[in-house]
This record gives structure tokens, C-alpha cells and sequence, in this order.
């Protein structure tokens, strides 16, 4: 899984993210930045597959993508001590 975040300093509101995103997880919420705009939200990050493509294609760099600790990629093996 996943954590998305959108820095609402930094987001214009292009909404890049909306088109760029395979899963379709960014939706506009109703929150307003100090543009006017209203900031794309993350729904649903538990479905995001952590290709980083919004983050990557943001122009502003306002989203970061986190890979959370519940989250282990193919052939990773947790060890707890």
C-alpha cells in the first residue's frame, strides 16, 4: 500500500495527476489552496500500484508517493527481530 500525499503549497491544480494515474486514484477534493484551486485527492491508495508516475510527471513536485511498511514488493521478505 501506498501513501499519497499533495503538498497544497505547491499544486496549481494542472491536473496531470488525474490523467497520468493507471488506477484513477486522484479525484478533485474541496479543498482550496492559496490559488483557488481545488487539490486532487489520493481515494483508494491501497489500490495504487507504486509506479510513481504522478510524482514523476508533477510539475510542481507537490505529490510524494511512500511506500508504507505493510506494503512488500515480489521476492522482499519481511524479518522482524
Amino acid at each position: 500500500m501506498a501513501i499519497i500525499t499533495v503538498d497544497k503549497a505547491c499544486c496549481k491544480g494542472c491536473d496531470i495527476c488525474f490523467s497520468i494515474c493507471p488506477k484513477k486514484l486522484f479525484v478533485p477534493s474541496k479543498i482550496r489552496n492559496s490559488y483557488g484551486t481545488n487539490l486532487p485527492e489520493a481515494r483508494n491508495q491501497e489500490e495504487c500500484i507504486l509506479c510513481g508516475m504522478c510524482e514523476r510527471l508533477c510539475p510542481d513536485g507537490a505529490i510524494s508517493v511512500i511506500r508504507s511498511e505493510d506494503t512488500k514488493t515480489e521476492g522482499e521478505e519481511r524479518h522482524e527481530d
